[in-house]
């Protein structure tokens, strides 16, 4: 993926969105400086014995941004350039995220400083669980509930929740989600992030008049949420996926590329670059086709000031968190295209992995068709009342979501008052 950039900082650009819903909103001083800060930051420093014998010391993080409206919500990334700034930044996020499609939680976010792709499986294993035992203090069903999220996935919830489980003597599924079906996870939380955001796009698309049947499709970041993303709006809206990347690379054929012929290349080769029939291209280039729709599926910052100009799609659809900078939201905007903002277009996983959490605590589980109903319900609401607020103040629609949301996190502690 195109590099973020050394002067890059993610929790300045979260910092900045709360700003501008703030003086929306007229929120008075003290309540805009709450939103702007983490109620609660955990960083830990842990060794793990690698396979060789040596001991290598990791740093993880676990940030809970808010709890107004109940327990929070998150997932856990493992990547190198993982940074304490970039989770509080992550962990804003998903609280609006949560607020816009108005489930009952708070956000978090966590992650830990290494290259899972140069460790075996068994010390990812050490890792993920002695992580998990050094913050479970603040983790369960009813305080925080992680998830995967970049280079963690089933397994690795499977990790934690035994490690917690193990810590209080029996089994709680309540504290992951996005885990495997056989320990309680949810039918369809896989692809419920690309899904959710197809839903988006195909109700921007209605509100434009846009045709999305044959309509051309560029998805930067071909893997979980811009897979399912590709693949649903290709099988169920008929549009033409003309263009994919991972980070390795990118292919475009103009006629159309198949999802599913894609997704089987890569699964052989590890990566969609080398497609037959389709030409390569660079990951920036993708960014720029041009197509009707766009989505931005991979890390943060990829659509900036220095490129928002040349962006040529009707509608961007953030399938990543915090690809689009604020000036180029602007200049996007001023353009006339339709930013579908993360905090909306890629909450389907989220609302999912609420549905997990509520089939947990009933232990009640639902078929595929229940849940990807109740998805498209929540998804298609959510994106009406953020378009509706958008209209009516001429905002947007990043600007409309956060509206949206912070006005729910703002009434739920005004009204909850501020202890003691």
């Amino acid at each position: 993926m195109p590099k973020r950039g050394a002067a890059f900082n993610a929790f300045e650009t979260a910092r900045r969105q709360v700003d501008i819903v703030a003086d929306v909103l007229e929120l008075d001083p003290g309540t805009r400086e709450i939103l702007k800060h983490p109620a609660r930051e955990l960083t830990v420093n842990f060794p793990v014995r690698m396979d060789g014998g040596d001991v290598r010391v990791f740093t993880g993080h676990r940030v809970q941004y808010n709890m107004a409206r109940g327990p929070c919500k998150g997932g856990i990334r493992y990547h190198p350039q993982v940074t304490l700034d970039e989770v509080r930044a992550l962990a804003a996020w998903m609280t609006w995220k949560c607020a816009v499609v108005n489930i009952p939680y708070g956000g978090a976010k966590g992650g830990i400083v290494c290259e899972p792709g140069t460790m075996s499986r068994p010390e990812v294993e050490r890792l993920t669980r002695r992580y998990t035992t050094e913050i479970a203090p603040i983790l369960g069903p009813e305080r925080d509930i992680p998830a995967p999220d970049v280079n963690t996935d089933a397994q690795t919830m499977a990790w934690l929740l035994d490690t917690y489980s193990m810590q209080r003597g029996y089994s709680v599924p309540g504290v992951v989600t996005g885990k495997p079906i056989s320990l309680g996870g949810s039918e369809g939380r896989a692809e419920a992030t690309g899904r959710g955001c197809a839903y988006v796009i195909r109700e921007a698309a209605k509100d434009l008049g846009l045709r999305l049947k044959d309509a051309p499709v560029a998805v930067q970041g071909f893997g979980n949420v811009g897979g399912a993303a590709a693949t649903i709006l290709h099988d169920e809206q008929g549009a033409r996926i003309v263009a994919l990347s991972d980070v390795r690379g990118g292919i475009a054929r103009p006629d159309g590329l198949d999802p599913h012929a894609v997704e089987a290349h890569r699964r052989r080769t590890g990566s969609v670059v080398g497609f037959p029939g389709a030409r390569p291209i660079s990951n920036e280039t993708l960014l720029e086709s041009d197509v009707d729709v766009l989505v931005p599926a991979a890390l943060e910052n990829q659509i900036t000031a220095e490129n928002a100009d040349r962006i040529r799609a009707k509608i961007v659809g953030e399938g990543a968190n915090g690809p689009t900078s604020p000036e180029a939201d602007r200049i996007l905007f001023e353009r006339g295209i339709t930013v579908l903002p993360d905090v909306l277009a890629n909450a389907g996983g989220v609302t999912v992995s609420y549905f997990e959490w509520a089939q947990n605590v009933q232990g009640y589980y639902w078929p595929l068709a229940e849940v990807n109903a109740r998805l498209e319900r929540a998804m298609v609401q959510a994106y009406r009342e953020v378009a509706s607020v958008a209209r009516g103040k001429e905002l947007p629609p990043r600007t409309a979501a956060y509206v949206v949301a912070i006005q729910r996190v703002v009434d739920a502690m005004r009204v909850r008052g501020l202890y003691p």
